[in-house]
């Protein structure tokens, strides 16, 4: 394939390099606005830029019919109106808090946790993430991911709330670092003991991997997709 990276820091050195030792071609390496010349006609873009641009990097790709695989956090909420966008343009989009074949992989555990554990109210349940100190998101997008996972699964729970724990508010604790990839944790405590959950990246490896394979993947697709779609349909 033929792919642009929009957004050209340390992550997207190490997709391009990945990409290529896969028999990709870069063609283009942005830290600036796509355009129609800069982007050199891809068949695919992988975004990995920050909050502040993402929106309208992505909008741009997919209204000149170029599907787009974004890992870019902090956004969130702007991301319906980019759905709509996709299906409206009749592209692909694929959004993924975190590529990592084993954080996707502890997504479905700790749903699977917070299923046993919806009937034992005397557990807490709260959410600890780190990252290096370079990271201006917080919390992570993993940590919201895994939060909704929860959320979606036990009751007791309307929403989460950064750095504190409320009634029905489920806590996520962000930690910044010197150079931690991303380490994230769900702790269940009880009076009498603790179950705990953690995955632990040792560096960004395995996360540009999965935005390669995920560019793989949406070739040639239509709608909106994550890595769900990519690793377990």
């Amino acid at each position: 394939m033929k792919i642009a990276l929009v957004g050209y820091g340390k992550m997207g050195k190490i997709i391009g390099e990945i990409a290529e030792s896969r028999g990709h071609e870069i063609v283009a390496k942005l830290n600036e606005t796509p355009s129609v010349e800069n982007l050199n006609q891809p068949d695919v873009v992988i975004e990995f830029s920050n909050p502040e641009v993402a929106f309208e990097n992505i909008k741009f790709c997919l209204e000149n019919s170029i599907p787009v695989v974004c890992g870019t956090t902090g956004w969130l909420e702007r991301k319906p109106e980019i759905e709509k966008i996709a299906t409206a343009n009749n592209i692909a989009f694929l959004y993924g808090s975190n590529f990592s074949l084993g954080v996707n992989l502890f997504f479905a555990l700790n749903e699977k946790l917070a299923d046993l554990m919806k009937n034992f109210g005397e557990y807490n349940v709260q959410l600890e993430e780190i990252h290096h100190t370079h990271k201006k998101d917080a919390p992570s997008g993993t940590a919201i991911s895994l939060a909704e996972g929860i959320i979606k699964n036990d009751k007791r729970f309307n929403g989460w709330k950064l750095d504190e724990t409320k009634g029905n508010e489920l806590g996520i604790f962000a930690i910044r670092e010197d150079e931690v990839p991303g380490t994230h944790s769900i702790f269940y405590q009880s009076e009498v003991d603790e179950i705990e959950i953690k995955h632990t990246a040792f560096n960004r490896n395995g996360f540009a991997l999965g935005a390669v394979i995920a560019a793989e993947w949406i070739l040639g697709k239509k709608g909106n997709f994550s890595m769900k779609d990519v690793l377990f349909s």
